[in-house]
């Protein structure tokens, strides 16, 4: 499979001097799985209601990817609203978001505090990493780029998580996770704060997640976009899923990690 798919702009139209990054899936693999998880609660639910032992399982799990690629980069509760909704939609009544989501959160910490406990016993941050990161954080950092640290997961958790792998310094420009009231946080009111806080233009700006919102908010903006889609399981190749909705949100290149560093630093800084 490729290591660098062009899909936009060959390249940034000038070097990124600020750089907004996601972080689950982008940077970690710590919650790998929560699509897999997801996606099953909601085909389980969704099945139950009235419409949905009518139609095909092809047409629930067309609704229920829907539904979940229209969250993706958002607060989990959004999955859960979703949810809700669609089981209304298909005719069921729904129990609250926050019960929905509190079913996640037991669902996905069977796979979390393993590798949490992992990291806790001293094993080595690179094994729940997508590949190649630190070298791209290092590289971003030699040419000056200010990191910012952007992820639905709620900020305590990513801050704490963050400090786990070890890579909170090279963030010089923050790290911004979810808040609990759900309207107080977005990747677009970051997009924004950075442009208004840094003497850049849009277009200066790089966005690098693997996830629909924050390619849609850079790309809003003028910024260049890096698309990763990463397939967390076997951390190698191209996730088909996740290439697709990138493709879809408008990203210039697509990569599965950033093994591939020389290339990608060639293209981004040519001089």
């Amino acid at each position: 499979m490729f290591s660098l798919e062009i899909a936009g702009a060959d390249q940034p139209a000038v070097p990124p001097k600020v750089a907004m990054l996601d972080f689950d899936g982008t940077i970690t693999v710590i919650r790998e799985g929560w699509q897999t998880m997801l996606l099953t609660l909601f085909l389980e639910l969704l099945r139950e209601t009235p419409r949905g032992k009518q139609v095909s399982a092809t047409e629930i799990e067309q609704a229920a990817r829907r539904g979940i690629e229209s969250n993706i980069g958002k607060k989990p509760i959004y999955q859960c609203f979703t949810l809700s909704e669609l089981i209304r939609q298909f005719g069921g009544t729904p129990l609250s978001a926050e019960q929905y989501n509190e079913e996640c959160e037991r669902r996905l910490n069977k796979k979390v505090l393993p590798r949490m406990e992992y990291l806790h016993r001293g094993g080595d941050p690179a094994e729940l990493m997508i590949p190649g990161t630190l070298p791209l954080l290092s590289m971003l950092k030699r040419h000056r780029v200010k990191l910012y640290l952007v992820s639905g997961t709620e900020d305590d958790i990513l801050k704490s998580d963050a400090k786990l792998l070890g890579i909170t310094d090279y963030f010089d420009g923050g790290l911004f996770g979810s808040l609990p009231d759900p309207e107080a946080f977005s990747k677009a009111k970051i997009v924004s704060s950075i442009l208004r806080d840094n003497p850049v233009r849009g277009e200066e700006l790089l966005g690098i997640g693997d996830g629909r919102t924050e390619t849609v908010d850079v790309k809003n903006v003028g910024g260049f976009t890096i698309g990763v889609a990463s397939d967390e399981e076997k951390r190698q190749g191209v996730d088909a899923w996740k290439r697709e909705q990138l493709l879809r949100a408008g990203a210039d290149w697509i990569i599965p990690d950033y093994t591939d560093i020389e290339h990608i630093e060639q293209k981004l800084f040519p001089n």
